[in-house]
């Protein structure tokens, strides 16, 4: 998967990985301002060394074209986990005063739900069609963004192992549309009863 395009939840990944980084690194913000502005993104300068030796002259990566991302879309999304399955009801709930059997029996009815939301809006299929414990190898140039190594990595590839996840991707998006005037941070409407 390229770059542009990423995922769905890559992009809520990536938009909530830089929120925190930009948060935590003032040279990062000023760099992600300056390419909203439609600068370049240039590095804060360097301490210069005295009497250094010149670097060999490298070619420049171009600097990544970050997107601002809507959070519409997320936020559709929670809407229809809380409509159909209660689901900030549930993680927003002090669970330590219930039973495990009572916690059980709640977090069937959110599994339903949030399945019934994902079945309904969402085309999700196995990143590797090979089941779980299947042995695989991965050739030179196999896509880091849909394969993760773990354990013992070293060395470079072909590399062999076994699935221990087969991970997911999405396929197709069929999320409602919105009117232009709908508050989508409103993810679920207090209810007053008459």
């Amino acid at each position: 998967m390229t770059d542009s395009n990423l995922s769905f939840f890559g992009r809520v990944s990536l938009a909530m990985g830089t929120f925190f980084a930009i948060l935590g690194n003032r040279e990062l913000a000023a760099g992600v301002k300056r390419l909203r502005d439609g600068e370049g993104f240039a590095a804060a300068p360097a301490p210069a060394a005295v009497s250094a030796p010149a670097p060999a002259p490298v070619a420049e990566a171009a600097a990544p074209v970050l997107k601002e991302a809507s959070p519409v879309a997320a936020l559709q999304l929670l809407g229809l986990l809380q409509r159909d399955a209660r689901f900030i009801d549930f993680v927003e709930e002090d669970i330590a005063r219930y039973s495990d059997t009572e916690i059980g029996a709640a977090a069937r009815l959110v599994h339903d739900g949030c399945r019934g939301v994902l079945r309904e809006h969402f085309t999700i299929r196995p990143v590797r069609e090979e089941a779980e414990g299947s042995r695989v190898t991965l050739a030179d140039g196999f896509d880091a963004t849909a394969i993760r190594l773990t354990g013992n990595v070293v060395g470079s590839a072909p590399f062999h192992g076994s699935i221990s996840h087969r991970g997911w991707k999405v396929e197709e998006v069929r999320l409602p549309r919105v009117a232009e005037r709908h508050d989508a941070t409103v993810i679920a409407p207090a209810e007053v009863e008459l």
